[in-house]
């Protein structure tokens, strides 16, 4: 596939090397010579210097033959217009936009159709960092989850301490506490280095345990692996932009919510708007340790700092945990930041680059791939694959799970089949139509991994002709 990416940032950078791996000829788009530079070194793509609203620069792009253009520069104008280029003058087949104003993405449904501005999808950073922190406040003591196969599947990562039932004996021990749960561990990271596992593997304290489980199934599964938290009542939030607002309106039915803004016009309007729920607005400093000593910081199960500083978040969770908070979720822009502080000061981290490349990978790739997450900072990833063909025309349709060989640094985890979810065994024989939860460690080897589920092109040919 040809693909235009404009933008060479966190984002754009960070998508490149997702997929220069999967047979993808890519044209990188930027102003910044040097950061173009800069990811040419390290990847076999094009390059192009230049205004990425231009429409010399998409031609030189060869936008003429582009299957795909994905626009996230730090600009929603000129990612709208490159689109609206995109399908004027180039008739790009499939247009994706990072917006990152709010106000544009209250009114997508009357922006980005072909009627108006041709955007084929848009990706809101905010919203989806919202969306990401309201799963994690509902299983305290979880530090990442991504869902699967609608929602129905959850792939988890949990820190393990002692306490934990299965902490200090082998994963073979698992089923005594988790009876016939759908629960698999599919990762432990060990001081930071994935290492390999089997029924032997002892979990100890202090790893990170990434595991699939029924959705109804997490809480339980967290069990065994840490005493379990009760669920969070007091959370206090920081910051009052649009991630803030949106959070404390999503949670303040179930919660306590104390919502810290610095700007007085903005608490101000925030407190009217907040005025008939349980939510409290505060116009203060996060910093002031005076304030958060009258406000009963101590007190906080939770304290999330999501303002559009990253200093201010990180100093504002460090002092509320200094200071008796239970548990800190962090919104982090930089990732330098995140492998300066892996020292457990702060509990979460939250990148919506992290969370941006997941939602365009979900969009970008093919051949049956419905989901993708990004995990443990874009050290791994989850990814869920629908099924198509029989026995004849698919590589794994038909096969015990023993007798597929599978890439390298790649697992089957879980098996969504209609109303089933099944944690596969070595006799489990995939079908048609089957929802596969893979976690890929290894992800150069995603290429060879879309190649065996892939249906064999005579699947295609013969489907055509049977229509005709």
């Amino acid at each position: 596939m040809k693909i235009i990416i404009l933008g060479a940032g966190q984002v754009g950078s960070g998508l490149v090397e997702y997929l220069v791996n999967e047979n993808n000829e890519i044209t990188l788009v930027d102003e910044n010579y040097e950061k173009l530079q800069a990811i040419k070194n390290r990847f076999d793509i094009k390059v192009v210097q230049g205004y990425a609203s231009y429409p010399a620069t998409l031609r030189n792009s060869d936008a003429d033959n582009a299957d795909l253009l994905v626009a996230v520069t730090d600009s929603d104008e000129i990612n709208m217009l490159a689109c609206q280029l995109g399908y004027s003058l180039f008739k790009i087949p499939q247009k994706i936009a990072r917006i990152l104003n709010h106000d544009y993405v209250a009114e997508k449904d009357l922006l980005f159709n072909d009627n108006a501005i041709p955007v084929d999808n848009i990706i809101a950073p905010e919203n989806l960092v919202m969306q990401e922190i309201v799963k994690l406040i509902e299983y305290p003591g979880v530090t990442q989850l991504a869902e699967f196969a609608g929602g129905r599947l959850c792939m988890t990562s949990v820190k393990a301490y002692y306490g934990g039932a299965i902490v200090g004996s082998p994963l073979g021990n698992l089923s005594k506490y988790t009876n016939n749960a759908i629960v698999k561990v599919v990762a432990i990271y060990r001081q930071d280095k994935l290492i390999n596992i089997n029924e032997n593997t002892v979990i100890e304290a202090g790893d990170e345990v990434f595991f699939i489980a029924a959705k109804g199934h997490v809480r339980l599964m967290t069990s065994t692996l840490q005493k379990l938290e009760p669920p969070y009542r007091r959370i206090m939030i920081v910051g009052g932009g649009n991630i803030a607002r949106n959070l404390a309106l999503n949670i303040c039915s179930k919660y306590s919510v104390k919502l810290i803004e610095t700007n007085s016009k903005n608490a101000s309007v925030l407190a009217d708007e907040f005025d008939k729920t349980s939510v409290e607005v505060f116009c203060s400093d996060p910093s002031d340790q005076n304030f958060l000593t009258e406000e009963h910081v101590d007190m906080m199960d939770l304290v999330i700092s999501v303002t559009d500083n990253d200093e201010t978040n990180i100093m504002s969770a460090l002092l509320a945990k200094k200071q008796g908070a239970k548990k800190a979720i962090v919104l982090i822009q930089k990732y330098a930041y995140i492998n300066l502080l892996s020292n457990n000061a702060i509990d979460i981290y939250i990148s919506p680059g992290d969370a941006t490349i997941s939602a365009l990978l979900t969009n970008i790739r093919r051949n049956g791939i419905t989901n993708v997450k990004t995990l443990k900072h874009r050290l791994a990833e989850g990814l869920e694959i629908k099924l198509t063909g029989d026995y004849n025309h698919s590589n794994v349709i038909g096969r015990y799970v023993k007798d597929i060989k599978l890439p390298l640094g790649i697992s089957i985890c879980a098996v969504a089949r209609g109303d089933e979810m099944l944690i596969p065994d070595d006799k489990t024989m995939l079908q048609n139509n089957d929802t596969v939860v893979f976690f890929v460690s290894e992800k150069k080897n995603i290429r060879d991994l879309i190649k065996l589920t892939s249906p064999k092109a005579t699947f295609f040919s013969s489907r055509t002709s049977k229509s005709s």
